[in-house]
């Protein structure tokens, strides 16, 4: 009778045991639904629901930058940059962290050999001082196990999955912010190219423009003052030169290092042969920012900062564990003793309620709640900057874009006065400084209207980054 209620005492443990490990298996990939900040207007002047700039952020990178030089430097430095490597190196170890949490679910197995040797002062032969003792070998598995009644462990792995999905992101964003680098710094290297071919071509120009300042000097038309201005224009324009052509050499070594190569020579195109993107415009729909990296890890956080304040409070209730689960054998020798006869198990299970924990359980909840607030604060104000990274970007490269016409005719203008001033100069109607003047001002321009080029350009890499692109 007695070993009939044990079998039924031992199915009935069972049975529950099995019920509350069903009870565990919830879907830790189901993240809170977190508060969604107030959108409207967030980008100035933006047109919503707007197509053009959602296939703008997912245009592939390759797609975006057309130029096959430039395709080799980005692919070279998702392969072999240091930051995409230190990014990969956080997803093995958000990977490390959220296998450690799921495996909170199951129980903790080993093996385990022990030996109990008491010595007693009190047996059969009445009082003896140390005079008797007992001896129990045991060699066996043990196990043990919490029961996730509350969902304290799943809401915990919740919150590691949440991380583990911002280390995917972050990966995004050192790769839309290492493609946005890469194209940035080819722009530019570009654009001192041509101010360094501009200023060599100007060089030409003035030293011929001295060499006739010269004859005119000569023939008594002009001073000798004029002629040493010119060549000071000369030197000046002639050490320009050497500043170039150190930021050539510094952009080229910077270029190296973001594609994780030795400082050398980078291949380049030219900057004139570049074509802005066509869809850089004020369509811009507010929903294009969720596909910004830095927007999907503030949400991420937010969701972690939930699942971990869910955890708090499930703290506060029962917890079902079973402390001890053994099978293996028993007895007070070594002789037969894997026999069937020294078979044994032990199970030890509790339920625990917390009544007094020195005030650890509110203050954890205390906690995690003012941390919800603060991730929550932290993703508003995420995307507030983002819809002002959005806005700059858009008004500036508007602003440059407006430039052009006006650049263009400044420059025609000045190539006109150069000439003029030249034969006026020949001619006796005009003085040696206006045609400085016009010379100085004509390579002004035109470095201007360089640095207009690669502004835009960079703008639209900006713009790109901006809405998340590049992570395709």
């Amino acid at each position: 009778m007695y070993i009939q209620h044990k079998k039924i005492s031992i199915r009935i443990l069972m049975v529950m045991i099995i019920a509350v490990g069903f009870v565990s298996c919830r879907n830790y990939k189901e993240l809170a639904k977190v508060p969604q900040p107030d959108t409207k207007n967030l980008v100035r002047d933006a047109v919503e629901n707007s197509a053009d700039t959602t296939s703008l952020a997912t245009i592939p990178w390759k797609s975006y930058f057309p130029d096959a030089k430039l395709q080799t430097l980005i692919g070279e430095g998702l392969k072999n940059g240091y930051n995409m490597k230190v990014a990969l190196t956080r997803i093995q170890q958000a990977e490390a962290g959220l296998y450690m949490s799921k495996s909170a679910f199951l129980p903790s197995v080993g093996a385990a050999g022990r030996v109990d040797y008491t010595r007693l002062s009190s047996g059969k032969r009445g009082t003896d001082v140390f005079g008797y003792s007992s001896n129990i070998n045991s060699l066996g598995i043990t196990a043990s196990w919490e029961a996730d009644l509350w969902g304290k462990l799943n809401s915990q792995t919740k919150s590691k999955y949440a991380a583990y999905l911002n280390t995917l992101e972050y990966k995004k964003l050192i790769q839309t912010t290492l493609i946005s680098s890469i194209a940035k710094s080819y722009y530019s290297l570009m654009a001192f190219d041509e101010q360094l071919r501009t200023t060599k071509e100007t060089i030409v120009l003035l030293q011929k423009s001295t060499e006739t300042l010269q004859a005119l000097k000569d023939a008594g038309q002009i001073t000798a003052a004029g002629v040493e201005q010119s060549k000071a224009l000369l030197y000046s324009t002639q050490l320009s030169v050497f500043d170039l052509e150190s930021k050539i050499r510094q952009q080229e070594n910077a270029i190296c290092v973001l594609i994780g190569r030795a400082p050398g020579a980078v291949d380049r195109n030219y900057i004139n042969d570049q074509i802005i993107p066509s869809r850089m415009n004020g369509n811009i729909s507010v929903r294009t920012l969720a596909n910004r990296p830095d927007v999907k890890q503030a949400e991420l956080s937010l969701q972690s900062a939930y699942a971990l304040t869910d955890a708090a409070k499930a703290a506060f209730y029962p917890t079902f564990s079973i402390n001890t689960l053994s099978v293996g054998f028993a007895a007070g020798g070594v002789t037969n003793f894997f026999s069937p006869a020294n078979l044994a198990a032990e199970i030890v299970a509790g339920l625990t309620q917390p009544i007094f924990a020195k005030g650890q359980l509110k203050g954890n909840l205390k906690i995690s709640k003012a941390q919800q607030d603060e991730a929550l604060l932290t993703f508003s104000n995420t995307l507030l900057v983002a819809g002002q990274e959005v806005s700059d970007i858009l008004f500036s490269y508007k602003s440059s874009v407006s430039k052009n016409e006006w650049r263009d005719k400044q420059v025609e203008s000045l190539v006109k006065s150069v000439d003029y001033t030249q034969e006026l100069l020949k001619a006796g109607e005009a003085n040696y400084t206006e045609v400085l003047s016009a010379q100085q001002n004509l390579l002004s321009a035109q470095l201007s209207k360089v640095n207009d080029k690669l502004d835009q350009l960079t703008q639209s890499v900006s713009l790109y980054k901006a809405l998340g692109g590049g992570v395709q």
